[in-house]
């Protein structure tokens, strides 16, 4: 594989990353999202969404969930833009989260579910730093979309046992020493998402090689700041 690719996962100490290189894997810690963008990654793959649509569901997570089967739980909705500026204007309060429910409801129809609600200070992270010129460099990707299309099937539940053993396995013809390298991750990331973060990866590098699948088929819608609204695998 040509190039050098980041996979990048959200954890308790900000962002872990997978950085590929020749098939080797290195795992770093990144505070922030500027970190990663900043790195000497030729394609960056995040597990978080950019663009995000003024009204509706976005059609890449409807396609996601679709590919998925039962397993499309799994794909958040991405919050309306709404949402972001009514957060921001309460500063991420405690009570920030019942506004950003009634802006959700202005917007789209529906309340912001609670998964959503906790992944909006990292799509915040991420909305203030990817515009579309960065977009050819940093995609969205979701590491159980990864997974199904690079095998055909969804993942088993990525805390079990088997889930662990299948991501490895999944992973295994293109980082070979995977498993011994995922014991060395960094204090303090689950091996959870070490695993995404190297799934992102994975997807970064079929991007960066032309091979990668995108969601929604054809051309992917635009949100208002121009930025493509599409999960890349």
């Amino acid at each position: 594989m040509p190039g050098v690719v980041l996979g990048v996962d959200g954890c308790r100490r900000g962002w872990v990353g997978a950085r590929v290189a020749r098939n080797e894997l290195t795992w770093v810690t990144l505070p922030h999202a500027g970190a990663a963008v900043a790195s000497d990654a030729d394609a960056i793959g995040v597990d978080i969404p950019i663009g995000l649509p003024e009204s509706g569901p976005r059609a890449c997570d409807r396609a996601a969930r679709r590919l998925l089967s039962r397993r499309g739980v799994c794909v958040f909705p991405a919050p309306a833009r709404a949402v972001l500026t009514a957060v921001l204007t309460a500063r991420l309060t405690a009570g920030s989260y019942e506004q950003a429910c009634a802006a959700s409801r202005a917007a789209i129809g529906t309340a912001l579910p609670r998964q959503s609600w906790n992944l909006v200070p990292k799509i915040i992270e991420w909305d203030a730093l990817v515009d579309p010129e960065l977009q050819r460099r940093v995609v969205e990707v979701h590491p159980e979309v990864t997974y199904a299309v690079s095998t055909g099937r969804p993942a088993p539940a990525k805390r079990s046992p088997a889930g662990v053993a299948a991501r490895i396995a999944a992973l295994a013809a293109w980082l070979p020493g995977l498993a011994a390298t995922l014991a060395a991750r960094p204090p303090g990331v689950a091996v959870d998402d070490a695993l995404d973060a190297a799934l992102a990866a994975w997807s970064a590098a079929r991007w960066l090689s032309g091979q990668a699948r995108v969601l929604p088929t054809g051309v992917p819608p635009r949100d208002r700041r121009g930025r493509f609204m599409e999960i890349v695998a």
